[in-house]
């Protein structure tokens, strides 16, 4: 008997603002005729929402409609909030609770949510060594330490008299809110079906729900498949979507993270206990320097998890569907360059039809590199152009003066000259959702 292949599929995004949400729904030809739909979801989070959208709890319930009350599976990318916080659980009444429900069949996440992969882990993942193991621990180890001072650093900003400034603080909390463990949600997805856990190469299960769909994982690769996915490069001029033409950033006598006070003037008063006139500079300056720690920490945090992100192409009708999440440049760069299947995969990825844009338009998630694969792309509208989607909300991340912006301007440029941009921030205030259907 043939494989049953897909005649049609429909890709929806909701307004969930600063987040991801996105439904696939893959229609089958039913054996007594109709049709047989399967729905994939791939995250449902938000730290941060525009002025009349849904809530999480409103997106859950359009999900369940869409969906006709049951989800075939559900991939969660990876654990930052603005991907899974919509899977938290409250007493049956939250949108988690009700996602929770639609009963899916497969739960898809990144190796570093198993539970066997823990700090805590009385053995080792299937199929790797003990000292592989090991590795694959102290590096979950790290990213849970780095949960818990995202916590604390979210209860120090409650304490009274701190004192930072306006743009400090409002970094501040969106790392500190993006970056906690996310308890709720992670034991949530861990429980709401079965589960298996994905990095570069391995074969998903997700492709006996979806018959006549190819599903290649192209991330994230393991420590011990490369391990400079525990690292993350602050810049790359060849890679990132920094302003053409630009000076360089301006650095400054603190080492580029945060100026020095140029005079002793800004400590000429103290509040509270009075310090003497010739300790003032210095004050001020350990004050800069101590909330420039923090925001380093946070970041290391917050780039260490989008290397975590998985990235999906789905293969079917003969086109080529791209979902990375939130992956970063060291995520990609085993894919592109440094995994030993590096010059097939760049063949796949040319002809890719479809591109949820990575980390909701950063300028180190789309690679200079993978967007010049892309045969697709054109400065003409013609049919077969390559679309591009973007689930994004300005001004919740990164900053213009630093041109690490969220979306960066320089990639939305090129997104809108040389493909069909389908941006959330586009929607009408009243409008939830966009969705794509695509024949076979």
């Amino acid at each position: 008997m043939p494989t049953p292949k897909p005649v049609s599929l429909t890709i929806r995004s909701y307004q969930v603002g600063f987040g991801d949400c996105f439904l696939l729904t893959f229609k089958y030809p039913a054996p007594a005729g109709g049709i047989d739909q399967r729905h994939v979801l791939i995250d449902c989070g938000s730290t941060g929402r525009p002025a009349g959208a849904p809530s999480l709890k409103e997106v859950a319930k359009l999900i369940a409609k869409d969906c006709g009350a049951k989800l075939t599976a559900v991939i969660a990318t990876h654990r930052h909030a603005d991907h899974i916080n919509g899977f938290a659980t409250d007493d049956g009444e939250a949108s988690g609770d009700i996602l929770r429900a639609l009963q899916p069949k497969l739960v898809v996440q990144p190796w570093t949510e198993d539970p066997k992969a823990k700090p805590e882990a009385t053995a080792p993942p299937v199929g790797a060594s003990g000292l592989r193991a090991a590795g694959r621990r102290r590096f979950v180890a790290g990213l849970d330490g780095m949960h818990a001072f995202a916590a604390l650093l979210l209860e120090d900003l409650q304490r009274p008299g701190l004192s930072l400034s306006a743009r400090a603080r409002q970094q501040l909390r969106f790392l500190g809110e993006e970056n906690i463990k996310n308890l709720s949600a992670v034991q949530n997805l861990m429980t709401m079906g079965p589960t298996e856990y994905l990095h570069y190469g391995k074969k998903t299960k997700l492709t006996k729900l979806l018959p006549g769909v190819k599903i290649h994982v192209l991330g994230p690769p393991t420590p011990e498949q490369y391990p400079e996915i525990t690292k993350q490069r602050d810049k790359d001029a060849a890679e990132f979507w920094h302003l053409l033409g630009a000076s360089a950033r301006r650095l400054t006598a603190a080492g580029g993270i945060m100026p020095f006070a140029p005079r002793f003037a800004s400590g000429s008063r103290a509040r509270g206990l009075r310090h003497p006139p010739h300790t003032r500079w210095i004050i001020s300056r350990l004050k800069a320097a101590h909330v420039a720690q923090r925001l380093e920490i946070v970041r290391a945090l917050d780039d260490a998890m989008n290397n975590t992100s998985l990235i999906l192409l789905f293969e079917v009708g003969g086109k080529k569907f791209l979902f990375p999440g939130d992956a970063q440049i060291e995520n990609w760069n085993y894919a592109l360059k440094d995994a030993p299947a590096a010059a097939a995969n760049r063949d796949l990825l040319k002809t890719t039809d479809f591109y949820k844009v990575g980390h909701h338009g950063s300028l180190n998630a789309t690679p200079k590199s993978l967007w010049k694969l892309f045969a697709k792309k054109s400065s003409q509208q013609k049919a077969g152009r390559l679309l591009t989607a973007v689930s994004t909300m300005s001004g919740k991340h990164g900053s213009t003066a630093s041109q690490t912006e969220v979306p960066r301007r320089t990639l939305v440029t090129a997104l809108k000259t040389e493909s069909n941009l389908l941006n959330t921030q586009d929607l009408p205030a009243v409008k939830r959702s966009w969705d794509k259907t695509f024949n076979f």
